[in-house]
């Protein structure tokens, strides 16, 4: 059964929250056939941007994703440089509380100390495990990242979020919410919202969260310089997050 954030004290989630050393090669989910382990470290290639290329390649091959494709693709545009050492990737719901919670109590801290100074990039990858508003907010924010403001829409998200399946996140409320954003053309929104053009990579996204062993938003891998990704689970303060970034950049020689 799936957990959602509610599920997940804050408290005990700072406790339960670990990066156990677990090095799986890049093959290692097709190979045992099962995800991830929970909490685990996973390896892939530093050169992110290559490996999801010859990810893309395989798949159309009909070859079984790898880890590297499960964490970079199907997601959103890169937040921050493209170049940034380390790469945070977040497995979210809209509707989830500790995604809320982790929005506004450590993504801010984050942005400020270790996106902008080019130290990390973000991810953000849809895990829908609340209801179907969830998959609503995804269409809507991918569909305002069609005309580049994915980021912006996703923090308009969060920053009107009220509560569980109480209404917030219906299509009204989302329409509205893209009528109100500057340089959006809600026509173009609209038409995209109506076509899905994004339904498959959304639906990607939810099973690279299934199999890799996720059952919680939200989740974090963090992928260090040198391809080491270290999983977090929950809603874990902007402390927390620190120690990871500056263990995987000292390890590189960067801190």
């Amino acid at each position: 059964m799936l957990i959602h954030g509610p599920s997940i004290g804050i408290g005990a989630g700072i406790t339960a929250a670990v990066t156990v050393a677990v090095f799986l090669a890049l093959q290692g989910i097709a190979e045992d056939g099962g995800g991830a382990a929970d909490n685990a470290l996973v390896m892939i290639p530093s050169d992110a941007d290559r490996v999801v290329q010859q990810q893309q390649q395989q798949q159309q091959q009909g070859e079984t994703p790898t880890i590297a494709s499960m964490l970079l693709e199907n997601g959103s545009p890169i937040l921050g440089s493209t170049s940034a050492p380390v790469t945070l990737v977040e497995f979210g719901d809209y509707q989830c509380h500790f995604c809320n919670v982790f929005f506004h109590e450590t993504e801010g801290r984050i942005l400020e100390d270790y996106v902008d100074t080019g130290k990390v990039r973000i991810i953000f990858k849809d895990y829908h495990i609340i209801g179907p508003d969830s998959v609503e907010a995804s269409h809507g924010a991918h569909c305002a990242g069609g005309q580049g403001l994915f980021w912006e829409y996703h923090d308009v998200l969060y920053e009107n979020w009220t509560g569980e399946n109480n209404g917030w996140a219906s299509y009204e409320n989302l329409e509205g919410f893209a009528s109100e954003m500057p340089g959006l053309d809600l026509g173009e929104w609209v038409q995209c919202m109506q076509d899905r053009p994004y339904s498959a990579a959304i639906l990607a996204s939810n099973r690279d969260a299934k199999a890799l062993g996720l059952s919680a938003t939200p989740s974090f891998f963090v992928i260090g310089p040198d391809g080491e990704a270290s999983r977090v689970v929950g809603a874990q303060p902007y402390e927390f997050f620190a120690d990871v970034f500056d263990a995987k950049l000292a390890g590189a020689g960067l801190q």
